[in-house]
């Protein structure tokens, strides 16, 4: 992976990065690419079996370290309170970055299509971050015979 430029000078992007324990993000991260391309800004972190929270920890640090100072980050994550999310926005806090992130738990690929496609139009962090609780809940149905 290489360092992403800002497409336009001055403008603050935001980047998505799915978390999540077993291949759960990678495989969202792959449906991304199926439906919408492949985005740069959009990246996957997993916590896979017998891997401990250090070589986790090394892994977020790349990716972290792809995505622009300034950038905004949207951190996706399957459990609110795991430990690959807590140990994600532990490397987060140490590089200072945690004030211009959002933590979202749940996630779903309604949410993940949502941000993807939404990101960039919603200018309010607060207000993109309840629209993306929206559409996971609105994705979450039942099948009626």
């Amino acid at each position: 992976m290489e360092k992403r430029e800002k497409e336009k000078v001055g403008k603050i992007m935001r980047n998505i990065v799915l978390i999540s324990h077993g291949e759960l993000a990678q495989g969202m991260h792959s449906v991304v690419k199926m439906i919408a391309g492949d985005r740069k800004e959009v990246y996957s972190i997993c916590l896979k079996q017998d891997m401990d929270a250090g070589l986790f920890m090394e892994e977020c640090e790349k990716v972290f370290s792809l995505i622009p100072e300034n950038d905004q980050i949207i951190l996706l994550t399957d459990i609110l309170s795991g430990s690959p999310i807590l140990n994600a926005l532990s490397v987060l806090e140490n590089k200072g970055r945690q004030d211009q992130t959002i933590v979202i738990g749940g996630m779903n690929m309604p949410m993940v299509l949502e941000a993807v496609f939404k990101k960039d139009h919603i200018e309010d962090l607060h207000l993109l971050k309840e629209t993306l609780i929206e559409e996971a809940k609105k994705g979450i149905s039942g099948l009626v015979k």
